[in-house]
């Protein structure tokens, strides 16, 4: 009898521009920061990256991890934090899946109450869940912002 491990769920937060430069690359390939090479260490083919942009507060794309992590120091994402040193280093390819226009981008605060990995901290205070680059979340909480996600496109298709 063989066990097939779950897949992960993470969510990777990003500004626009690096969305913007992940988006301009189709959905193939995403960094993480250096300092989170044991979370690189788990990311696997078949796991999910949810992207959720600062400043706009919201969720915008999901892609499937097709590879396992590898270390490149070639510069693709800017940083503006670490003296502009980062290289997001630890790298993954991708497959795009649910890519939403700037326009239907999700809202988090919509989802905010109804995910479980945000209540550690104070409802006021959710935008903490989002606080660093990338996040492992919960199977619900994952399927819950797909839900959403698509409901979001299908309404971006109809207006």
């Amino acid at each position: 009898m063989s066990t097939t491990a779950l897949p992960n769920r993470w969510v990777i937060v990003s500004s626009p521009e690096n969305f913007a430069t992940t988006a301009e690359l189709g959905f193939t390939l995403q960094g993480i920061k250096s300092r989170h090479r044991k979370k690189a260490e788990q990311i696997r083919p078949g796991d999910t990256v949810i992207y959720y942009i600062t400043g706009k507060q919201a969720l915008a794309a999901i892609a499937q991890v097709t590879s396992s992590y590898f270390e490149d120091q070639t510069r693709v994402w800017n940083c503006k934090s670490n003296r502009d040193t980062e290289v997001y280093p630890f790298r993954f390819r991708l497959a795009p899946d649910l890519i939403l226009p700037e326009s239907a981008y999700l809202p988090a605060q919509d989802l905010a109450g109804q995910l479980t990995y945000l209540k550690k901290w104070p409802a006021e205070h959710w935008r903490l869940g989002f606080q660093g680059n990338i996040h492992l979340w919960p199977e619900a909480d994952y399927q819950l912002a797909r839900e959403a996600m698509l409901a979001q496109q299908a309404k971006a298709v109809v207006v």
